[in-house]
């Protein structure tokens, strides 16, 4: 996972809009905000990388399952490892996700029971 020139320009702006909204959800709903916080970015989190491969959804989209095999069986294998390499980028900055995920629900739920039974 290297960051770009751009990243690191725009890392800053990233940190403090996470930071703003970290703070306006505590501010809300206190503790329970920021476990909250959490599971609703873990779920987008998990989301996304059970779709990295192709849509996921009910029977009613089998056609649209067949269409990406077919397309995966035709690429070539300079498509496939752009893809592979495309897919293990999303993969580690998921990651990053699911731990700032699990911080946040640890933090939020952890301290909302210690406060609330303290």
């Amino acid at each position: 996972m290297r960051m770009t020139r751009i990243d690191w320009i725009l890392l800053p702006v990233l940190v403090g809009v996470l930071a703003g909204v970290v703070v306006g959800a505590f501010l809300l709903a206190g503790f329970l905000g920021l476990g909250i916080l959490g599971l609703i970015v873990g779920v987008m989190a998990q989301r996304i990388e059970l779709e990295k491969d192709g849509a996921t959804s009910n029977d009613m989209t089998t056609s649209l399952y067949a269409q990406q095999f077919k397309a995966q069986e035709g690429m070539t294998r300079a498509e496939r490892a752009e893809r592979k390499a495309e897919n293990e980028a999303l993969l580690a900055w998921l990651f990053v996700a699911k731990v700032v995920s699990a911080g946040l629900i640890i933090l939020g739920f952890g301290l909302f029971v210690l406060f609330q039974l303290g």
